[in-house]
């Protein structure tokens, strides 16, 4: 069941961690306003001054939680961050909103199967010696089978998820 008023959309992404952080959350939320969706970007939550690194973490962690259990989609930046895979925190993101039954909207640059984008051998271990999956996905299966759909950038995502959460 939708919100009353436009489709609430939760930003999940490892942009928080972007120099631009901030604008580029303005960007994504306007592209929303532009489909009738409204963009719920983490950095709206207002974390109080002078609380230890822990107390900070756990602030921004309760807030992020409530985001997702309030909005009515997950929209996911799911490129890779920092090597091969997807953010964790996204990763989680993304497990909560499906273990909630919302609907996800996965965003990445497409690469071809996980056999494609990561070095492997002719038996598909990696170089530290674990398995590539091998299910013609260009995610984890745990991602790929739980989305609604995805896309290949923010903006065709946006859309995409606007005519999904219309339909």
């Amino acid at each position: 069941m939708l919100s009353a008023g436009k489709p609430l959309v939760y930003l999940a992404g490892f942009d928080v961690f972007r120099a631009d952080a901030i604008e580029h959350g303005r960007a994504l939320k306007a592209l929303c306003d532009q489909h009738g969706l409204e963009g719920l970007y983490p950095f709206d939550n207002e974390v109080p001054q002078g609380l230890r690194p822990e107390e900070a973490a756990a602030v921004i962690c309760n807030a992020n939680i409530a985001m997702i259990k309030r909005c009515d989609a997950v929209l996911a930046n799911l490129n890779p961050f920092r090597g091969a895979e997807p953010d964790s925190g996204t990763a989680f993101e993304v497990g909560m909103a499906a273990a909630l039954g919302k609907p996800v909207w996965a965003y990445f640059a497409a690469n071809g199967a996980l056999r494609d984008q990561i070095a492997h051998d002719a038996a598909g271990f990696d170089g530290q010696g674990f398995q590539v999956e091998d299910f013609g996905l260009p995610r984890n299966l745990m991602l790929a089978c739980t989305w609604a759909g995805s896309s290949e950038t923010a903006e065709e995502a946006i859309g995409a998820l606007a005519a999904h959460l219309a339909d």
